[in-house]
């Protein structure tokens, strides 16, 4: 099992040559904190991600969208609830991306995608997000090498113009075994209070295992920029999951180096009676 001494270490380098399997999805943290620690250390995080999104709320001159991708049961859901528990809910924006819609069929397929994408002065969410498609059409043997890397340019170009625009973007790939995807699938069989999680069609998909390690392989690759860098996260273990993505949002945050609000002179000495 390997251990986390740096988050760059997790980071997809541009034009890289990704083997998903080949990454770790399981690691140990330096000095092997207990979940209390760790726990302790997520509370302080959250508490520096309310802090920092309330001055980026203020000046509203940027945006910070964390896109959270990963294999069905890697923990989207509650990596979004144990991160971002207690920011102001007025500040964060968050979208979940399930089949398209006739309408949105279409249209092309970063259309719906756009319309979520968080206001400036907010955090957004992705619960899966415009990656899902092209990559479900790849896994499935859909779309042919050259239409999916013209899908993965054109979501390139986007994530180029959100940054361009003011709005950084994170991604992070939840990256856990299929051994573990395995015994999370079962638990929301054999657990009646998580039967509203489990789709049968995750018994179909996880079939196709292997070919959905071959398409994210490459669409993290052929996408992780500067301005819109990749993270695969290990997330068998899920406090540690948790944890990382927190520094990572909090990393963000402070890259974009927002100033707190200006003050106002004509407030000075003012009484309020």
């Amino acid at each position: 099992m390997a251990t986390l001494t740096d988050l760059h270490r997790l980071r997809v380098d541009p034009g890289d040559a990704l083997d998903l399997p080949d990454r770790a999805t399981q690691i140990d943290l330096p000095g092997d904190p207990s979940k209390d620690q760790i726990e302790a250390e997520l509370d302080g995080l959250r508490r520096r991600i309310g802090e920092m999104q309330d001055v980026m709320f203020t000046r509203r001159e940027q945006a910070l969208l964390v896109i959270l991708q990963g294999m069905d049961s890697a923990g989207k859901d509650s990596t979004t609830k144990a991160v971002f528990t207690g920011v102001n809910p007025l500040g964060i924006h968050a979208a979940s991306f399930s089949v398209p819609t006739p309408l949105e069929r279409r249209h092309d397929f970063l259309w719906r995608v756009h319309a979520q994408v968080p206001p400036l002065g907010c955090i957004g969410v992705f619960n899966r997000s415009h990656y899902e498609e092209p990559v479900i059409r790849r896994a499935h043997g859909e779309l042919k090498n050259g239409e999916m890397k013209r899908a993965l340019r054109q979501i390139a170009d986007f994530e180029q113009m959100l940054a361009e625009s003011g709005t950084a973007v994170l991604k992070c790939f939840l990256h856990i075994s299929r051994d573990e995807q395995r015994e999370r699938l079962q638990e929301r069989i054999d657990n009646p209070l998580k039967h509203w999680k489990f789709d049968p069609s995750d018994l179909q998909e996880r079939q196709y295992w292997v070919d959905y390690q071959t398409a994210y392989s490459q669409a993290l690759g052929a996408t992780s920029t500067p301005q819109a860098p990749w993270f695969v996260v290990p997330s068998d273990r899920k406090p540690v999951r948790n944890l990382i993505v927190a520094r990572l949002v909090v990393q963000a945050l402070e890259a974009l180096k927002a100033p707190p609000p200006d003050r106002k002179p004509e407030l000075d000495g003012l009484k309020v009676v």
